[in-house]
């Protein structure tokens, strides 16, 4: 399963569905960084740094960061969903069997109604 970095406003019930799936998922708030308005590309490095990839709801400013510098250990993108728990598994369904998530952009879209 997946090292997961979920940023600052990434949805804890989502996180949370994550880790029953069997992910390993660090909130900002528990590596001791959140509140800080740490940069997004500061974020991505100490993800890296962890080789954790980025569980992110800000599409636009990590997509950017992708293209500046692919090298990362991977960002997944989410459009936001009400239903939190569905998320966590969109997400799951979209990464269980990537066996290295390095250099990788992967966007997790929700589906229209």
């Amino acid at each position: 399963m997946a090292n997961l970095y979920a940023d600052e406003q990434f949805p804890y019930v989502a996180t949370a569905r994550l880790r029953a799936l069997g992910h390993d998922v660090l909130t900002v708030q528990e590596a001791g960084k959140g509140n800080q308005g740490i940069p997004d590309d500061e974020v991505l490095q100490f993800a890296t740094s962890l080789n954790r990839a980025v569980l992110t709801l800000n599409r636009r400013d990590f997509v950017k960061l992708h293209r500046q510098d692919p090298n990362h250990a991977g960002i997944i993108t989410c459009t936001d969903d009400p239903d939190k728990n569905v998320l966590g598994e969109r997400i799951h369904l979209a990464i269980q069997d990537e066996t290295n998530l390095n250099q990788q952009l992967l966007r997790i879209v929700r589906p229209s109604r």
